[in-house]
């Protein structure tokens, strides 16, 4: 039960494809969750590290910012080096580069090296030695509705699903320290290593979708990605009433998967102006088509939630 004595609870929304208006949903996610009559505590997570704006809609303050330290890179020592090309030899990734056209002297590139360390174990004169690599930053910020742990990796660095899970494992912390029920996940997009860090310990997902050809295509590998590591899902398509067919071929197919679609969310230019005024739609309109759907789509996941195992 989702209580302040009960274990935090996950609920992630994912879509396999960007722009199905998962983040609008969550954002009003976050301000139903806190409604009264019944509010329900819940710490939020922008788990989508690469371009992360649910704080665009949340605008937390307060921030408390982190260093994130992720993988390594090799970097050879010059007054060692004695040109034997050993690194380059071993390297797989063209990393080991020779400094002159005699190759006197090698140098690795950070952007090409994998920090697999092969050069590392191959150099007979002990030159090269691997160097931690700051990758981005960790943030916990306040927000009206709630905490939220979210983070920036920066340019060209790929330790997402790491990144991910670090702000994961802080939230859960954060909720255990003060009694939270429940987690809501901001997934990001694909079905790659950052979704896989994203999902872990997931009790619920949500796939938001639209009938498109690319939402059906891209709902199909979610849903699978999520079968395979058995967390149960249900489906809400955004922009139903805009291709009828799309959203018959999703009912089709969550009949064949033995899944559910909860909601059918009409287009609705309210989500959109809300987004560009930096509030929920729930809150911006809350008498609007979507925010209706909105409403009760919500009443059914806390349901859903309740009835999940601890």
């Amino acid at each position: 039960m989702l209580t302040p004595n009960s274990q935090a609870k996950q609920l992630i929304l994912l879509s396999g494809k960007g722009g199905t208006g998962k983040t609008s949903l969550s954002a009003a996610f976050a301000h139903l969750s806190q409604k009264s009559g019944h509010p329900i505590p819940a710490i939020f997570v922008d788990a989508d590290v690469d371009a992360a704006n649910l704080g665009l809609v949340l605008q937390p303050d307060g921030a408390q910012q982190h260093e994130f330290w992720g993988g390594s890179i090799a970097e050879i020592d010059p007054e060692n080096c004695i040109g034997c090309g050993r690194c380059e030899e071993v390297c797989r990734y063209d990393a080991a580069l020779p400094t002159d056209e005699k190759h006197t002297l090698y140098e690795i590139d950070p952007l090409a090296c994998d920090g697999c360390a092969a050069c590392v174990y191959a150099c007979p004169q002990d030159a090269i030695n691997m160097t931690r690599q700051q990758e981005g930053l960790w943030f916990h910020s306040h927000a009206k509705y709630g905490d939220i742990f979210h983070a920036e990796l920066f340019p060209g660095k790929e330790n997402s699903g790491k990144l991910v899970t670090t702000i994961k494992q802080q939230a859960r912390l954060a909720a255990e320290d003060n009694a939270i029920p429940l987690l809501i996940i901001d997934g990001p997009p694909g079905i790659g290593c950052p979704v896989i860090s994203a999902s872990a310990g997931a009790d619920l997902a949500l796939i938001v979708t639209e009938p498109s050809k690319a939402g059906i295509h891209d709902l199909k590998r979610i849903f699978e990605t999520l079968r395979h590591f058995r967390i149960p899902a249900l489906i809400c398509i955004n922009k139903a009433d805009i291709y009828p067919q799309g959203v018959q071929e999703i009912l089709r197919y969550a009949d064949e998967q033995q899944s559910e679609v909860i909601a059918e969310i009409p287009f609705d230019a309210s989500i959109t102006h809300a987004m560009v005024q930096g509030q929920p739609v729930t809150v911006y309109a809350p008498h609007s088509p979507a925010s209706r759907v909105i409403h009760d789509l919500w009443s059914t996941v806390v349901q859903r939630l309740n009835q999940t195992e601890d």
